[in-house]
Formats: structure tokens, sequence, C-alpha cells
């Protein structure tokens, strides 16, 4: 069963398409990736599912509610937590939690047993007397996923959730995710732009390019899809120049290039490097790396966009400023 259906959705800043007309449908109990570089769209994409702020155009459906016409009970529907942070310093934990209860008409009696459930999914139980203010980045996210839940909420929408913090903490709330997924069969829509945290959370993932949904499947069934092996080199001249060169060896399914590297998906890759390097040698061009490997999703995007994820935020940032600058702020 769907919960979100997404028709056609638009939303422009002056002459800025910053969604342009994605569809997309996300299953009960899936979780859902938006994958993307910082300004691609995936933002402003949850805020219209939210209800946040208006789309231009579309439509979307949110357990059967639309975003257009039926706002307070999408609200009811769902938590959000978004990249910045949003809780009370000056609260403890547990405040944080009651006064976010006491927002959504929690009644007293069950409100104290569901937050000890909260406190003890997220791990925070002997933290929970503190002031917000002494804890840790990580426990500030747990905490704020745990606000997310008080509610119980069908849908719960995390917008970048783990920027900022380091590897290892990183990791541990991605199991926290996993975690409150499995246990609650809460839907999840993330937006993220960690190659390696879409991979190993969500079950499908939309690939989000100038707005657009350019590719969507299962992250095994995208990197099955470009079939074959990588084989990336480190060349010394614009690698745009040189797809020519090797277009015509046996097993090439397609040349992506971006900067200095030329990024060839083949068939037997590893036998295809001899031949590779000989006519990169043949031509005069200097290879300064070789590098072999299975399809990632960093790959994918790759193939389907030309750009790495990564190097889309400066382009984005700049065309942003410049049409507020157009704007007059």
């Amino acid at each position: 069963m769907d919960i979100i259906k997404v028709n056609k959705l638009s939303k422009t800043f002056g002459s800025l398409k910053a969604v342009n007309q994605i569809s997309f449908n996300v299953r009960e109990g899936e979780i859902f990736g938006l994958l993307g570089p910082n300004g691609a769209g995936k933002t402003t994409t949850i805020k219209m599912l939210t209800t946040l702020i208006k789309s231009t155009s579309g439509a979307a459906l949110l357990n059967g509610s639309s975003i257009n016409k039926d706002q307070n009970s999408i609200r009811k529907s769902i938590g959000i937590i978004f990249q910045d942070p949003s809780l009370d310093d000056e609260l403890t934990g547990r405040e944080n939690l009651e006064f976010h209860a006491i927002l959504y008409n929690i009644k007293k009696q069950h409100m104290k047993e569901k937050i000890a459930e909260i406190l003890k999914l997220v791990e925070l139980e002997d933290k929970a007397d503190t002031l917000v203010k002494n804890y840790s980045g990580g426990m500030k996210r747990r905490l704020e996923i745990g606000r997310g839940l008080v509610h119980e909420p069908k849908i719960l929408f995390l917008d970048e959730p783990t920027v900022g913090l380091d590897p290892q903490t990183r990791r541990h709330i991605w199991e926290y995710i996993k975690k409150l997924n499995e246990s609650k069969r809460v839907t999840v829509i993330l937006t993220t732009h960690y190659i390696e945290e879409a991979d190993y959370l969500c079950d499908r993932v939309a690939f989000v390019d100038h707005g657009k949904i350019v590719a969507l499947d299962t992250p095994k069934a995208l990197k099955a899809k470009m079939g074959g092996d990588i084989i990336s080199l480190g060349v010394n001249m614009n690698g745009s120049l040189l797809e020519s060169k090797f277009k015509h060896i046996k097993g090439v399914k397609k040349i992506v290039t971006h900067d200095n590297y030329v990024d060839i998906t083949i068939e037997n890759g590893e036998q295809r490097i001899p031949e590779v390097v000989s006519i990169a040698e043949s031509n005069k061009i200097i290879i300064n790396s070789v590098n072999l490997h299975k399809p990632s999703l960093e790959d994918v995007f790759i193939y389907y966009t030309g750009n790495k994820i990564r190097e889309e935020e400066g382009s984005w940032k700049n065309n942003i400023r410049a049409v507020m600058a157009k704007r007059g702020r």
C-alpha cells in the first residue's frame, strides 16, 4: 500500500525551478531516500510534503490527505526532523519531549508512559533529566528523532539527519533509524547527500538533480543497471576530450567524464585494463591513477547526471544567490 503519492509536484522561486514536476510513490513501512547534492530540491520537496510551503503546481497525498486541502490532517500524521537543530538547550531531554507532547494535545496520563518509551528507544533514559546544552551532538540528534515520534506519526521525515556528525556517531544514528522503522513500522522519508547513508538505510532511492528525479529504484537494482565494472582513470587533461579514444573497446557500456577523470563502465573490467592503458599510451595520455571497482551509488549518480554529488553544491548555491539578487534581497 502506498502511503505517499506525489504527482507532478513543482515549486519555483522567481526564475529558479527548485522542484520540477516530480512524481513518486512511497510504500507504507518503507525507508525511502531522496539523494542528491545540496540545492537539488530535496528539502524543498520535503517542505511541500509537510505543508511548510505551498507547491506551485502538482499534487500529493499523504496517508490519504491532500497537501493542498487537508494540511491539518497531514500535520497530525507526520513527524519532522530538519537538519538545523530545534531543541531548547535550557530544558532537559524529558522536558523537551513533554513540551512537544503538550503541543500535540497528548493526554497527561498517556504522556508519561509515552515519553518513557521514547527515551528507552533512543537510549537516553540515563540523560533524561540532564539539560540538553550538556548533550553531545549525537545525543541531541537522537532526542530530536525521538521527539518526532512522541505523537506516533505514520510518516517520519528526516532532512539530512546526520550532517555535522562524526562517522561513528553517524553510524549510530543509522542504527536508531533502522530500529524505529522496524519496531514502529513508521514510514521514513530521508533526504541526504551522503552516498553511504542512502545505500545502508534505504529500501528505495530517488536521485534528485536540478529539481528532477533522474532515477528511482532499490540501491541494489540501481547499481545492477550499470552493468559490469567501472574503470576509473585519473588523467593529465580534461577527461571529456578522451571519450572517443575508449568508446570502441569491446564491452563498453558508457563513458562518463568529470574533471580529470574518465569513468568507463565495461564488462569484465579486470581483463580490459591492459587495453585501456595501451590506448592511453598510444595517444600520449598520461595516466595518474587507475581504479577498478563495482558500481556504487555515486557511480550511478555520475552515470545519470555526469557529475559527482558534491560537485553540484557550489553551482546551485550561486544560482540561488543570483535569483535572490534579482528579487532585491
